[in-house]
């Protein structure tokens, strides 16, 4: 397992980084951040939205995990930054409609069993005018299927393991002595996976239009994780459907609804 999935305050200074140079620059092109209303679905620690709060936003993140909660608190207290952090699962969330001038959902939707309904759900935070912004790995990338929370070193770093048949994926994270947790979660990472094509088919059944879509060759992230310069995919591979999937560690989309 990577330091960073231990260490959270770690994780949450990485996150902060990487949505203040990235994140927002990509955002701001389409809505002037500063003193807009945010919320951030699956917020974890609250690295993402630190630097939206210190922009002067009104911000809002939402997690299912109290500890996760419990951690955004005390890093935006030690700050001195406000936010309000909410234990919550969206679907149960409530009170909310129409509030939003941007939601933020990083990492979470290949988590989600009911993704159309998710993405409606998202919908309905949003103000008339308000964005949505979703990131993810394509599921065939290296990585995508989230071994890097293993314990173990060596299955921690082995590419494309994941895309193995489930009895041959389980059997070797067995070997590798990964607990039932671990790999009851990544099980169903694999069943839950979101590939890019399918993805875009739920925009279409969620009434969602893409405003603009971003493919990494090297996700943003790893600029801070690993010391590697973010790259767009080739604007080649990026149009060839299911390939592009293998080469893609990140996608960012950036969404409004559908004007009726």
């Amino acid at each position: 397992m990577q330091q960073r999935q231990t260490d959270r305050y770690l994780y949450f200074r990485e996150l902060a980084q990487t949505s203040q140079k990235y994140y927002i620059p990509y955002i701001n092109k389409y809505k002037k951040i500063p003193g807009t209303k945010v919320l951030e679905i699956g917020c974890g620690d609250g690295g993402n939205l630190l630097p939206f709060a210190e922009m002067g936003c009104r911000t809002t993140g939402v997690d299912i995990d109290n500890g996760r909660i419990m951690d955004a608190k005390r890093f935006f207290e030690e700050r001195h930054v406000d936010g309000l952090f909410i234990v919550s699962d969206v679907f149960m969330l409530e009170g909310m409609e129409r509030s939003f001038d941007l939601v933020i959902c990083h990492d979470v939707i290949e988590h989600i069993e009911n993704k159309t309904a998710f993405l409606i759900k998202l919908q309905s935070f949003l103000r008339s005018d308000g964005l949505l912004f979703i990131a993810f790995p394509a599921w065939q990338m290296p990585f995508g299927g989230h071994q890097q929370i293993c314990h173990s070193k060596i299955i921690s770093h082995l590419p494309f393991i994941h895309l193995l048949p489930n009895s041959a994926y389980k059997a070797l994270l067995t070997l590798g002595g990964e607990s039932e947790r671990c790999i009851s979660e990544l099980l169903s990472i694999k069943k839950t996976r979101m590939p890019i094509e399918p993805f875009e088919q739920l925009l279409r059944q969620a009434e969602l239009s893409i405003v603009d879509r971003t493919l990494f060759f090297i996700n943003p992230h790893y600029e801070t994780k690993f010391g590697l310069k973010p790259h767009k995919l080739s604007a080649l591979i990026e149009k060839i459907p299911y390939i592009r999937n293998f080469c893609t560690t990140s996608c960012f989309y950036l969404l409004k609804q559908k004007e009726v």
